[in-house]
């Protein structure tokens, strides 16, 4: 007997006995369909065999949680899974150990902060982790950045952790001390057979996306008012990524000096390979001084923002793209809008591209000679226009393009020829008329109840 049919009954039996004082409502139990039943489950130290977390649970991370080597954590569609402000609740997943946490459009999976609707801030927890065993450029196994147990990288460059998508990262990125934050993502040494599709970071208290080498590849990913770094990438990360929005908030920026993308061959700019050589495509970065910084002084671009509440300093904004320590990071056919610099060449190596990119409305569109002679390489086929508003035609809406403006989006270069890439005829992440943001996203989980 269908669901239906049987409210229907449940419904008559109701009328039948409401002179014997039962009452009855379209929120009680059908009779023969169980109602799941809502648990408290807290994850702490190892899950050591395979798990599911359920929708209907209230789920939390106390401290450190390692999904171990062979494990598979499943997380059903819908669920919401908080991280303990008092333990920096964190989830890291080991090499070997997978994720399988698919959510839908209509029924996304959350990872935010255990405190209440009005009340979370940046770093209010530690954030998800992935670790793998696809190459990285270190002599030896790292240790992930933060604080976990856990080493990472090997010679597998097709390996799995699993797959994220339709996933959203609340109020994560705790500075555990200088230089060692987590992030709201952190991927270090994440194979290629991992599926990360439809991710928004938003509020981190350090980079909102860090690989740390690896070959996982990426779209659809959002970086939404983090503190430090949009895009981190370093320790020879190679993979290929399309369709990412990056959006700031001018109130909050990091001590080390906020970019859009900062990328990195490694802290010592050495020649170890693999470089890092990631390709992105089909980027949207709007900076903190979108729509504003015609017309500003210095002081009033390059000034120092607040701390925070969890102890992460503030600092100045920097770049949209910061490109330095031997890094050959490659960016095509992408739109950078409101930053104090568009692009900052330190020590890049030779084989970085930057092709096909629009800058709009920086209060400078270069940080120094060199960057500005490499930008306007003609072959490279770079614009510059003077407003924000010649690219995106109101700060209201982010997708709201000049369709006119990003059009001649450019695929014949050899690093884009892959199939991952989709061949699209438009520069930045929308065109206009397709907003892959709706319906999954949240522009304000401060006073989302959960």
């Amino acid at each position: 007997m269908n669901k239906f049919l049987l409210k229907g009954v449940a419904a008559m039996l109701c009328m039948a006995t409401v002179f014997g004082n039962v009452a009855c409502s379209d929120d009680d139990p059908v009779p023969g369909v169980e109602t799941p039943e809502t648990k408290d489950v807290i994850l702490e130290n190892e899950i050591t065999s395979d798990m599911t977390l359920k929708a209907t649970d209230n789920n939390l991370l106390r401290g450190f949680v390692y999904v171990t080597d062979g494990v598979t954590l499943t997380i059903e569609p819908g669920t919401v899974i908080k991280g303990e402000k008092a333990t920096e609740g964190s989830l890291i997943v080991e090499p070997g150990g997978k994720i399988i946490a698919e959510g839908t459009a209509e029924k996304p999976i959350v990872f935010t902060s255990d405190q209440p609707a009005g009340s979370r801030a940046y770093g209010d927890w530690g954030g998800l982790i992935l670790c793998g065993n696809a190459p990285v450029n270190a002599t030896s196994k790292p240790q992930i950045e933060g604080g976990p147990r856990t080493t990472y990288g090997g010679d597998k460059p097709e390996d799995n952790s699993g797959i994220v998508k339709y996933v959203r990262i609340e109020f994560a990125g705790y500075p555990l001390e200088p230089n060692k934050e987590i992030n709201g993502l952190t991927l270090g040494g994440v194979g290629s057979g991992t599926t990360l599709e439809y991710i928004q970071v938003s509020y981190c208290g350090d980079d909102s996306f860090e690989w740390f080498g690896g070959t996982v590849n990426a779209k659809h990913l959002i970086a939404y008012k983090g503190w430090d770094d949009e895009f981190d990438t370093d320790y020879g990360y190679t993979g290929k990524l399309q369709f990412l929005l990056g959006i700031r908030d001018p109130k909050h920026a990091d001590t080390s000096k906020s970019n859009g993308f900062e990328s990195d061959n490694d802290a010592n700019g050495s020649g170890n390979e693999p470089l890092t050589n990631p390709i992105f495509s089909n980027v949207t970065l709007i900076g903190p001084f979108y729509g504003v910084s015609a017309g500003k002084a210095e002081s009033e671009i390059l000034y120092t923002t607040e701390d925070a509440a969890n102890g992460a300093k503030g600092g100045q904004f920097q770049a949209a793209m910061h490109i330095r320590r031997n890094s050959a990071l490659n960016v095509y056919n992408s739109v950078f809008t409101g930053w104090p610099y568009g692009l900052y060449l330190q020590g890049a190596n030779a084989g970085a591209m930057v092709k096909n990119v629009i800058f709009a409305g920086m209060w400078e569109n270069f940080k120094d000679d060199a960057s500005k002679s490499y930008f306007e390489t003609t072959s490279l086929n770079n614009q510059v226009y003077a407003s924000s508003n010649d690219l995106i035609a109101t700060n209201a809406d982010y997708s709201s393009v000049v369709v006119d403006k990003i059009a001649g989006a450019d695929f014949s270069d050899a690093a884009l020829t892959d199939a991952y890439f989709d061949k699209v005829s438009y520069k930045g992440a929308f065109d206009g008329t397709n907003d892959w943001t709706k319906g999954w996203a949240n522009w304000d989980p401060q006073n989302t109840a959960y």
